[in-house]
């Protein structure tokens, strides 16, 4: 077992990213690591950023979230030391994937933002994605930021409902 507690946060962080095919969000891996009380919130940070700043990991920051996924080296990093993981903290972690696999997914295949456009009005990217590939990628322009705003939330709550509607119109 892994005599640095530190070592072995990193480590399960590396574990999660390398046993999904899509990338976690930062609240996603808090979740898990708070709910099994394994660390506290402002060490799991200090962990992500030293990941990140390591190159283990790569951060992609959409609207209010980060997506984090494994890059190379973390899975090479990982595999040289995944044995000083303990099989009980790979056991939790497997099983809280079975149980959450589908939400976990989705809240990070559906990604709506805006920003401002050189024409002073705002534009609205609503993306769906499976598995990797992108179902739809729509950019609405949108009068006010207000407006954006709402268009990127409803997306969230309604896009499987869009994205049937948009294919059965066209097809």
């Amino acid at each position: 077992m892994v005599q640095d507690p530190i070592t072995l946060y990193k480590l399960i962080v590396l574990y999660m990213l390398d046993r999904v095919s899509f990338p976690l969000t930062g609240a996603q891996i808090s979740d898990f690591m708070l709910e099994k009380e394994y660390t506290n919130f402002l060490t799991l940070q200090q962990i992500i950023n030293e990941l990140t700043e390591a190159g283990m990991i790569s951060a992609q920051s959409i609207r209010n979230r980060t997506h984090l996924s494994i890059t190379n080296e973390g899975k090479e990093t990982l595999r040289f030391f995944e044995n000083r993981i303990g099989d009980a903290v790979k056991k939790d972690v497997l099983q809280y994937f079975a149980e959450k696999e589908f939400d976990l997914r989705n809240e990070v295949s559906v990604l709506a933002d805006y920003y401002k456009a050189t024409s002073g009005e705002y534009e609205a990217r609503l993306v769906a994605k499976d598995r990797g590939i992108s179902l739809i990628d729509l950019t609405l322009s949108i009068p006010t930021k207000e407006l954006a705003e709402s268009i990127c939330d409803n997306w969230q709550k309604k896009n499987q409902e869009i994205y049937q509607y948009i294919v059965q119109e066209l097809f």
